[in-house]
């Protein structure tokens, strides 16, 4: 392991935190909060240590695939510890596990809260909840390698593979540094597009740009207790559900579509599946929901807009579903685990590897009835290697044994199944909301400080898609190389 290279970004993480603390010094200072200080004096002191760990560059850039991994997992849970000190200090959460808690919801785009009454916090305090869902939804080591020239030498290949979603991501793209400034200038740009229309449809400054930030990550953080369901306007809200299918969907198709390459993305199985989802799933729920409400139009708004905020994993509610029929919360489920499109900002199990899983199966069955044949997995028109169907069958099994384990430890509360059961699903799956306590009109607070830090665990192992968190755990990782 590279211990010193690892060191070297762990500072970086904590000097690109600390200037982003100061947004929300502003904050306090337009506002008028004397909360302010909290960011001020906490980021400067995370400015120091950071710098102290970049100062000198270590004298072996070289990163294997398992110094990228630790880099990536001990980068999320420092940028966790240091960015809830300002909550907890300033006794905007007193205790240091409910602000962890809600700090690594914020960075991992999860949008699991504690909080019971949301409003009572300043707005810097607010800002910085919203703002560390737009930090962790492209990947604040994403962020490094656009910014920062050779981080991690020849090898940052293996930085990008730690923190990118979905089964793979391979040597491709060519000038990687490039390809992540790409990526973040795609992700600013339709933030800023998202926050404009909020304006144009009524929202304040504030609200509309803690919206986008919230929705940019797929994180569901709102400013209000009663999420977007505060703001009534039907064009609001139609345009967050817009925008958190958008961010859904594998930031390469914009990079297609920049480059004017169209006919790769009609070959994108994924991106047809993934809106075939939220068209099937929005219809039958909205079916299924036309005794619930007046009219279809109404049913198709509110189910359009609760299978794009599942689907994308990012948790905002407009109005309470615990009270919805067991078909689609059934349904809302199985979105929970499948889950966005791979290389976006969503969470889940990821549309690409449900769709690999399921031509695996398909070929061992043919392979049953024709058992001399030959018959390969192509996705997109191309070859699926045998190591990334190992890998997403591995991968299969780690989640659902994670899924039990956790559930089973969550169970000591002494809560309802479905309380315990959709906890899990909505923190492994980054998604915030499940039902019962945890429904959209609920929170986290109630559960032991034990139950906390098991979701803790759930929601960094989510959006670290399990490898890279897990990795940590094994000794023999940490020996030299």
């Amino acid at each position: 392991m590279n211990k010193r290279l690892i060191f070297y970004i762990l500072g970086w993480v904590l000097v690109i935190e600390g200037l982003c603390m100061q947004l929300s010094t502003i904050v306090g200072l337009i506002y008028k909060e004397s909360s302010f200080k909290y960011f001020l004096f906490i980021g400067l002191a995370i400015i120091v240590i950071g710098a102290l760990l970049v100062i000198k560059k270590p004298k072996n850039p070289t990163m294997q695939l398992k110094d990228g991994f630790a880099s990536t997992t001990l980068s999320w849970i420092v940028l966790s510890l240091a960015g809830c000190l300002p909550l907890f200090f300033s006794k905007a959460i007193p205790s240091f596990i409910d602000a962890f808690f809600e700090t690594v919801s914020g960075f991992t785009t999860t949008g699991s809260t504690i909080l019971t009454d949301i409003e009572s916090l300043d707005k810097c305090m607010l800002f910085w909840r919203s703002f560390s869902h737009f930090l962790g939804g492209m990947g604040v080591v994403v962020f490094l390698l656009a910014i920062i020239p050779k981080l991690g030498g020849n090898n940052s290949i293996n930085l990008m593979k730690a923190e990118s979603t979905g089964p793979s991501v391979g040597k491709s793209m060519p000038k990687l540094r490039t390809y992540a400034a790409l990526l973040y200038a795609i992700y600013v740009g339709f933030t800023a597009i998202e926050f404009v229309l909020l304006l144009l449809g009524g929202m304040n400054v504030f609200d509309a740009l803690t919206t986008a930030f919230a929705t940019a990550g797929t994180g569901g953080f709102s400013t209000y207790n009663a999420s977007i369901g505060h703001f009534e306007s039907t064009y609001l809200q139609t345009v967050v559900a817009v925008f958190m299918m958008l961010f859904g969907v594998n930031f390469y198709i914009y990079i297609l579509i920049l480059t004017r390459k169209f006919k790769q993305i009609l070959k994108s199985e994924e991106l047809f599946i993934y809106l075939g989802i939220v068209v099937g799933a929005t219809l039958a729920i909205a079916v299924n929901l036309l005794s619930y409400y007046d009219t279809f139009k109404e049913a198709l708004h509110q189910s359009f807009f609760y299978v794009t905020s599942i689907l994308s994993s990012t948790g905002f509610a407009i109005t309470d579903t615990n009270p919805w029929p067991a078909f689609s919360v059934v349904l809302i489920l199985i979105l929970t685990c499948i889950g966005a499109c791979a290389g976006s900002t969503g969470g889940g199990f990821k549309v690409s590897r449900i769709i690999i899983l399921c031509k695996e199966i398909k070929k061992e069955f043919m392979l049953i009835v024709h058992p001399r044949n030959i018959y390969t997995v192509k996705t997109d028109g191309k070859k699926v290697s045998h190591e990334v169907a190992r890998s997403v069958s591995v991968y299969l099994t780690i989640y659902v044994f994670i899924i039990v384990i956790t559930t089973v430890l969550i169970s000591f509360n002494g809560f309802d199944f479905t309380t315990n059961f959709t906890s899990v699903l909505a923190t492994l799956n980054n998604t915030g909301p499940g039902f019962s306590m945890v429904g959209s009109a609920g929170n986290y607070s109630e559960f032991s400080t034990f139950s906390k830090i098991v979701f803790c665990f759930n929601m960094l192992a989510g959006r670290l898609e399990l490898y890279p968190l897990l990795l940590i755990f094994i000794p023999q990782a940490w020996k030299k190389n």
